[in-house]
């Protein structure tokens, strides 16, 4: 829920879900979490005094929220890994296809169509898992999960091997995993056999591993930002970036930036 410039990081998220043709959308969440659903929710009372007050603009975006896609929710009851929170979506997937989408952080795609949508297309064509990867420096690479695998055509590979947070310098790639995944629901039946491991957590690239030995498993290396608002840094980088794209900040925005490199 942490705001980038006037929207909260999860927003954004949904957004890019619906932009990608998605309709349905479970959000898993965890105890002190009410203002997430309170988020996506109608909110009546408050549409009712900006009609009456006139602002059109402000009704719309407040009508977008809940229009935009059936939320659903499921409560995760301990914080066990991305993994265990994966585990509570089953019902949700019954046997379907489904995309992962990390709450925390924003993609940004540097093409006309975002990840997720090129994503989408991958698996339709393909139909097998698909993993978005980004190249990362060595000297940062053994914070990820990264691939081994193939090329197979235009930044896009087949997979044979997930290594999760590999010494820099036996890193089987520089492509890592990042933040967005369509998975078969083959990945429930692995994560049942995936041991907790640091900190008891569970870790969605130990189910994903032993899935890519039964079946074939795609990743696709997308042209873009990948902006973890977790990271501080990161956080101000979204906030720059995303300011800039907003007509009556862009001029102002631009003029501090100048003012502080000088």
């Amino acid at each position: 829920m942490i705001p980038v410039v006037d929207k909260p990081t999860i927003q954004y998220v949904v957004e890019e879900a619906v932009q990608a043709g998605i309709e349905e959308i479970l959000v898993i969440v965890s105890s002190g979490k009410d203002a997430i659903r309170e988020h996506f929710a109608p909110h009546d009372a408050l549409e009712h005094l900006l009609e009456k007050k006139g602002k059109a603009k402000e009704l719309k975006c407040v009508r977008s929220l809940s229009d935009m896609a059936k939320m659903h929710y499921v409560h995760q009851e301990s914080m066990r890994g991305l993994g265990d929170a994966i585990r509570y979506a089953k019902d949700f997937a019954d046997g379907d296809p489904f995309a992962i989408l990390l709450g925390d952080t924003v993609i940004r795609s540097h093409t006309k169509i975002s990840v997720l949508q090129s994503m989408v297309q991958i698996h339709d064509k393909h139909e097998s898992s698909v993993i978005a990867l980004r190249a990362m420096p060595r000297s940062s690479i053994s914070q990820y999960g990264v691939i081994s695998g193939k090329a197979i055509g235009d930044r896009l590979f087949e997979i044979d091997q997930l290594v999760e947070k590999p010494d820099a310098a036996q890193a089987p790639s520089l492509l890592a995993v990042s933040a967005r995944y369509i998975v078969t629901s083959r990945i429930f039946e692995h994560l049942e056999d995936t041991r907790p491991g640091f900190g008891g957590e569970i870790q969605i690239t130990d189910a994903l591993n032993t899935l890519a030995q039964r079946e074939k498993m795609l990743g696709f290396q997308f042209e873009g930002e990948r902006l973890d608002i977790g990271n501080k840094l990161e956080f101000i980088k979204s906030n720059v970036l995303m300011g800039l794209e907003q007509p009556d900040m862009k001029a102002d925005l631009e003029d501090f930036l100048r003012k502080l490199i000088d």
